[in-house]
């Protein structure tokens, strides 16, 4: 070899090396019945120093490293691959590691090739992250969104919150014929001033609570309170031919549950309830503090009759007694001077004569 050409060759090895160093990924020969390192770039050598200088093998360094499937595999023609992580510096990083046959047949080598996938792994974690929050949000919304609903259902019926939801507005509606139920109880004034105010509220609150349970079995809706007083309605916002006929069963249960309710009660409760059956105008009211209400003569008549009731007394109106007269124990109490209505002829609910199956 002249000096030129032994020159040429320093360089072509020089260039090798070079080049090895410069893919950016950790390569390295491994002899395939031990896999010990016949040679390496200086990436391979910097990440793996332990396996380049024989004080440890790849079973130690590799999860899940079975040296004799690696072997079964390359002599297949096949590569075998896992990842691994690494801390050749303060800060370990992750790596993709391939066994594959190396060129040359004949020679039984295997190539190690490994890439730094940190990365890539940062920007999994990242995003595994932001969807594990995004589904937490998800989740707080959904909770949330309930809780609205909730509390919405409790202002206005189901029907008047859904085409809130859907257009944003309700569409004032008139119903030509429902029954609304007015209950006050007698004496409250008295009893708030008497009673203890946290023992007070909590019966209240069991009374209301157990009325709106009858309200419900009835196909009614409990349309608010107003401090003791309690409003139920029938016939709307969905049209009801037996409205009159339910909400007659809603008041007679209302004054059955409290006389039982007072036989063992410290705290005697009486009531009064006027019904009424005629037209009524429903819709939200408010722009802040949403309300559901009813507006209209048929509201404020079955008000004025209920202010007439004497204690634990159920009075209807001329306009409910037609439609329950043949189903309904009704004693006529005469005219009596309704402020607004003039003469009203009015009636005493006293019964059913075909009571409901109902356990309360």
């Amino acid at each position: 070899m002249t000096d030129a050409a032994e020159h040429i060759s320093m360089d072509m090895e020089q260039f090798r090396s070079m080049l090895l160093d410069s893919v950016g990924v950790g390569l390295a020969v491994v002899e395939q019945e031990t896999f010990g390192v016949l040679l390496h770039n200086a990436m391979f050598g910097e990440w793996f120093p332990d396996i380049v200088s024989g004080e440890v093998s790849f079973t130690d360094l590799l999860p899940k490293f079975d040296a004799e499937l690696v072997k079964q595999r390359i002599a297949q023609g096949e590569s075998w691959k896992c990842e691994a992580e690494v801390k050749p510096k303060r800060r370990a990083i992750s790596l993709a590691v391939e066994f594959v046959p190396a060129d040359g047949a004949g020679h039984g080598e295997i190539m190690v090739q490994c890439q730094n996938i940190s990365k890539i792994k940062e920007l999994e974690y990242m995003i595994e992250s932001y969807s594990k929050m995004i589904e937490r949000q998800n989740r707080d919304l959904k909770k949330e969104k309930e809780r609205v609903e909730k509390l919405l259902l409790n202002i206005m019926p189901q029907q008047v919150y859904e085409e809130w939801k859907e257009f944003g507005v309700t569409t004032p509606q008139r119903f030509d014929s429902a029954s609304v139920l007015m209950l006050d109880f007698v004496g409250f004034t008295q009893m708030a001033i008497s009673q203890d105010p946290t023992k007070l509220i909590s019966e209240l609150n069991d009374i209301f609570t157990a009325f709106d349970r009858i309200v419900e079995q009835f196909g009614c809706e409990r349309l608010k309170t107003i401090g003791d007083a309690y409003v139920a309605v029938s016939g709307l916002p969905e049209a009801n031919p037996d409205h009159a006929r339910n909400i007659a069963r809603v008041a007679l249960r209302f004054v059955r549950y409290l006389k039982r309710r007072n036989e063992n009660s410290e705290v005697e409760w009486n009531c009064r309830v006027g019904i009424n059956t005629g037209p009524v105008i429903g819709s939200v009211v408010g722009v802040q503090k949403y309300v559901y209400d009813i507006f209209g003569p048929g509201v404020n008549l079955a008000a004025r009759i209920e202010a007439v009731c004497e204690p634990m007394e159920i009075l209807v109106g001329e306009g409910t007694y037609t439609q329950i007269q043949n189903e309904f124990r009704l004693s006529d109490v005469g005219e009596h001077e309704i402020r607004g209505f003039g003469s009203q002829q009015l009636y005493r609910l006293d019964g059913d004569f075909t009571p409901a199956n109902d356990s309360i």
